[in-house]
């Protein structure tokens, strides 16, 4: 079997490599292409057994008189590699594989759906349901997804679930101190807050406040500081996509709020052990899959999200964690300070959605969805993978509220 892989960074989508590496484990010979731009995964991009093609083919929005080229270094790569099937992990990547091999194509077409945030927005729901062809199918990387594409008239049959996977067993609960020592933070001091990227708003999607929504997350933690002395927020991370004036913006906000800080970008590996230093994460996006709640979980830390997206699988409140309206900065400070007034209670929260996180999405399982999701589209006498569910047998109290 041979798959070809459309992937438009090799700064981000890690998603991606660590399935590849797992496909070519499982006997799969995966071509992938990645832009030609280096970027922090290169070297693992190199080293995960895929064929590497080199080509920037996410759509070029901002120059569309580049999309013919574009396409035609599609096809070529399409023609050199022969596939069996062409599976695509980004909105962009997937609207350049239909235009440029037509609704039509004898080739099958995976898009495997990274986040619903395209389809929460009519003009470009339907850019993706109408530009498909009977070779096109959608892997869900969420439940959420799933109802987005039902409730425009999508077959079940063309739909299948399988969340995106990442290495859990890389991830420690054990605190290691680094990221209050890199930030002056005493032991007995209670840390709030996450680790995100700022992205700013985007205007054509009538955005007028960031993705993240890390407004209401400093106004919330501004609350929540000035109620509790022994309490820090921080929330860490880098501007994406060059957004620095809006970085600059928040920075303002969170100089003028008390004991919020805003460290910046941290490297990977930092970021990696700086989980378990917090004693509360809290993640209310304007819009989400199921990211920014895995990490904080497979650490062990008591987690609020917003519900939104696919959220609400992973954090189930007096369950895994506890869940809040977004938008709403009052009550995401009243439900951590809750939280930190019961934090026993929540840290056993954590421990469920811990052990939910460690099954629902490591890696190996999710692969082996994916590869089975493959034999299906090929030849449909194969079955077709179960959508995943977690129950009480997942979790170490063994109940369910």
């Amino acid at each position: 079997m041979r798959a070809l892989h459309l992937v438009k960074t090799n700064d981000g989508a890690a998603w991606a490599l660590w399935q590849v590496c797992e496909l070519v484990k499982l006997g799969v010979e995966v071509h992938a292409v990645v832009p030609t731009r280096p970027g922090k995964w290169s070297q693992l991009w190199q080293a995960s057994g895929a064929v590497l093609h080199f080509a920037n083919l996410d759509f070029p929005v901002r120059q569309p008189w580049r999309l013919p080229a574009i396409c035609r270094e599609l096809l070529r790569v399409v023609e050199s590699v022969q596939p069996d099937l062409i599976h695509s992990h980004h909105v962009g990547t997937t609207m350049v594989m239909r235009h440029a091999l037509g609704r039509n194509s004898r080739i099958p077409r995976v898009f495997e759906v990274p986040g619903p945030l395209h389809l929460e927005h009519r003009i470009y729901r339907q850019w993706d349901t109408l530009s498909a062809g009977p070779s096109d199918y959608w892997i869900g990387t969420s439940r959420c997804i799933l109802e987005h594409y039902r409730a425009c008239g999508i077959s079940r049959d063309k739909l299948f679930l399988a969340y995106s996977g990442i290495p859990v067993e890389t991830f420690s609960d054990q605190r290691t101190g680094a990221l209050r020592r890199h930030l002056g933070i005493a032991e007995d001091q209670i840390v709030v807050g996450n680790i995100s990227y700022l992205y700013a708003p985007k205007l054509y999607l009538g955005q007028t406040k960031g993705l993240k929504l890390h407004e209401d997350l400093i106004e919330a933690l501004s609350s929540v500081t000035r109620q509790r002395q022994d309490v820090v927020g921080v929330l860490a991370g880098g501007a994406w996509n060059g957004a620095h004036s809006y970085e600059e913006k928040l920075r303002r906000q969170a100089r003028s709020a008390t004991r919020v800080m805003m460290p910046g970008y941290l490297p990977h590996e930092m970021v990696r052990a700086a989980w378990a230093d917090f004693d509360c994460v809290i993640h209310a996006p304007l819009s989400e899959n199921c990211g920014g709640v895995l990490e904080p979980l497979l650490a062990g830390v008591p987690t609020i999200a917003g519900r939104v997206g696919g959220l609400g699988e992973v954090v189930r409140d007096g369950v895994t964690g506890t869940t809040v309206p977004i938008r709403k900065p009052r009550e995401l400070a009243a439900a951590i300070l809750e939280t930190l007034n019961d934090l026993p209670c929540r840290r056993e929260w954590a421990k469920n959605g811990q052990a939910v996180a460690r099954k629902m999405f490591d890696v190996r399982r999710t692969s082996a969805e994916v590869y089975q999701v493959y034999q299906h589209v090929l030849d449909t006498r194969q079955p077709a993978p179960p959508y995943f569910t977690w129950s009480a047998q997942d979790l170490p109290s063994g109940v369910l509220a």
